[in-house]
Formats: structure tokens, sequence, C-alpha cells
């Protein structure tokens, strides 16, 4: 089990842990009175059993892994383990795929996501091959994103494609080894493998659902329960350095931390490729939001997006439990930490997907949030209240 003096926290190598990293190497949790150590872990399913045992107190977690962990689904989880108190981050995930699957598709980035998707099917029925594609956990955005993406071009994940799992880290190297064809990640590592000349990225999560939740802060439920105090320091830490990340003027700062060997150890200039006011559609990368457009209010309504597509997929059984998945995402927490440092909060739980295809204003208080777009490839709108 974790000391009690430590905050132990699970991070994966990967853009998206930049809040933490911030949060910890910036003083955000020295200033809360936060003694918080960053544990680099291998993979997703590492997080999620050192979350279920208590090795961790908390960690960067996949949505749709926490609401497994919740469900008994992965690890030793059940409904008392966690809870997700924000989110860390919106977008940032790339589909990249080898060269020899790439190079038919458009390059010059004209082309729709859905569009893209259509040529991928139309080249596998041409080539009469079922491409190798990885994702780094089942119960992950990743899989449930490229499965949206492939099925909208009208390919069938189950028989047109082979899935595997590959940690985020190692996708890289499983490309470049010839034992998969693509792989749905976590930036930077579409961009890596761009740089390496492996491959090139065809769509992005942001193409896909533009403004989805991609990375979360879940928290042991019993720490939540028992200490509110110190989760409301760590919470407030990790906000304020959230809005840190996301101004482009850090970027390189934000970069340069991440860059360090106990983190991404990778060149800065590739990390700083998925940060905000990057370049980033060039470089193989999706670009990450940490703090705009409401990035860590913890919607109960993504996660609703989330158990419907797990359900679409085989994941989740019709009569599982919906609410109870999506009732670890905690709101009334996050506008604790929120309001005590002056953020806005949202003034309602939940939003429909898929309506707003411009720039436009969140009800919050004490101010309204400038938000962008919520579009999904395809068109489609996603209401919560009907599910």
């Amino acid at each position: 089990m974790t000391n009690d003096a430590v905050f132990r926290i699970g991070i994966l190598r990967l853009t998206d842990a930049a809040p933490l990293i911030v949060a910890r190497e910036g003083g955000y949790f020295a200033a809360e009175n936060i003694e918080a150590v960053l544990s680099v872990e291998p993979s997703w399913a590492n997080v999620a059993d050192k979350l279920a045992y208590g090795f961790l107190d908390g960690a960067m977690l996949l949505p749709p892994l926490a609401m497994a962990l919740a469900l008994g689904l992965s690890g030793g989880g059940g409904p008392e383990t966690i809870v997700v108190p924000a989110a860390l981050s919106l977008n940032g995930n790339s589909v990249t795929l080898a060269r020899r699957w790439a190079a038919p598709l458009p390059s010059d980035g004209s082309a729709r996501a859905i569009e893209t998707a259509r040529r991928f099917g139309a080249l596998i029925r041409e080539r009469g091959e079922k491409p190798v594609l990885a994702v780094v956990h089942t119960f992950s955005t990743h899989n449930l994103l490229l499965r949206y993406w492939l099925a909208a071009g009208g390919i069938d994940p189950e028989r047109d494609v082979t899935f595997t799992v590959v940690p985020p880290a190692e996708t890289v190297d499983a490309l470049a080894a010839g034992r998969i064809d693509g792989f749905c990640a976590g930036a930077p590592w579409g961009a890596v493998a761009t740089r390496a000349g492996l491959g090139r990225t065809v769509a992005t999560s942001s193409a896909i659902w533009s403004n989805g939740t991609e990375k979360v802060f879940a928290v042991r439920r019993r720490l939540a329960d028992e200490d509110p105090g110190r989760l409301q320091a760590a919470l407030r830490a990790v906000l304020r350095a959230a809005a840190y990340c996301d101004r482009p003027a850090n970027a390189a700062a934000v970069a340069g931390l991440l860059a360090q060997e106990r983190y991404l150890h990778l060149p800065a200039d590739i990390v700083a490729t998925s940060l905000p006011g990057a370049a980033a559609a060039a470089a193989g990368a999706d670009t990450s939001t940490f703090s705009a457009n409401a990035a860590n209010f913890p919607w109960p309504s993504h996660a609703a997006w989330f158990v419907r597509e797990m359900r679409r997929w085989g994941y989740l059984a019709e009569d599982v439990d919906a609410e109870a998945a999506t009732a670890i995402f905690r709101p009334d927490l996050y506008a604790e930490a929120a309001t005590a440092i002056g953020m806005p909060v949202p003034t309602m739980p939940i939003k429909s997907e898929g309506r707003h295809e411009t720039d436009w204003l969140l009800p919050a208080s004490p101010r309204t949030i400038a938000m962008g777009p919520d579009t999904f490839m395809d068109g489609a709108v996603f209401d919560p209240t009907g599910c």
C-alpha cells in the first residue's frame, strides 16, 4: 500500500501527462503542501492494477478504463475503487499507418477523416488483406475512436482488420519491426513514427470527435471519502498546472520538462509538436488541449458516449448499469476546486455532442466558457438524455 505521507500518481510516457508532470516539476503540488511522486508505468494495465490494489493514490487514466474498473471488468476493480474528479486533456490521438498503407491515402490534409477512412476501406478490399492495427488497451479511447473511424468509412472492425494491444511507448518499435500495420495512440508517438519515416498519420482524434475527453485524473475513492481536503489540494494544483500547459507561450518550457529521461525520454522538439500552439498536423500528431473548452470538467455525458460505444462493440452487456459507470465522474469535486481558484464551472453536468460546428459559449458560473466545435466525423449527434 502507499505511504500516507506521499501522493503517488501513475503516468505513462505521453504528452497528456503534462498537467501532472508540470504540477510536480513546476511546484504546484508543493505550493499546496502535497508531496507528489510520479510513477512512470509501462502500460495501462499496470496503472489499472496498481490503482485497484492501492499501490497508487491517483493516475492519469483512460475514461473507458476508469469505467471498466468501476464495473469490475479490469484488474481488481469494483464500484468502490475510484472516482474521477477532473479530466486532464481533450484530443491528442493519431491514427498512424505504415508507409505501404498510408502512401495511397490523401497526404495534403485536405481530405476529411471520413473520406480517408473510405479510401482505406477501398484499399483493404483491393489488396484482399487484413491490416493489423494496434490500440493501447481494449478499454481505451483509442480503440473506440479507431473503431468509429473505421466503421464510418464502411470498414467492419470485426471482419476487415485485426486488432492487437500494444502499450503506447512500444507502438513505434512494433511498426518498425513489421508486427503491426498501424496504430492509434496518444502523442507524441504518431510524430515519432512520422519522423522516423515508418509511416504517416492519416486521421486524428480531433477529426473523429472534436474536443472529446482523452485522459482523466482518477483517484482512489477511499482517499476522496476519507481525506477530501488532501484531494482538493491536489486538484487545485492540477488545474493550475493544466492552465499553464495550455498557454502556447509555455510550450517550450513544458516540452523541456516532459522530454526529460525520467518522463518521456524524447527530443523536446518532438514533444512540442502536440502541445498547444504547435503546427501539429505536419508532424503526425494531434494537439492536446489541457484547459480550454472546459477540458478539465469531468463530463458524465462524455462518459455516457464511451459507454454507448463500449456496448456497440460488445464490451458491455446491454443490461449493465450505465449510471453506475458514469457516476464515478464527479463534477461536484471538480467544482469545489475550480471555484476555489477562480475558474468558471459549467452550470449543467451534461451536454450533447455534435451540435456545434463553430465556436460557442457554454453556460457557466461566474462567467461563460468559450468552446470550440464538438462535431463527429460523420455528422452524428449524441444526446446523452436519450441513453
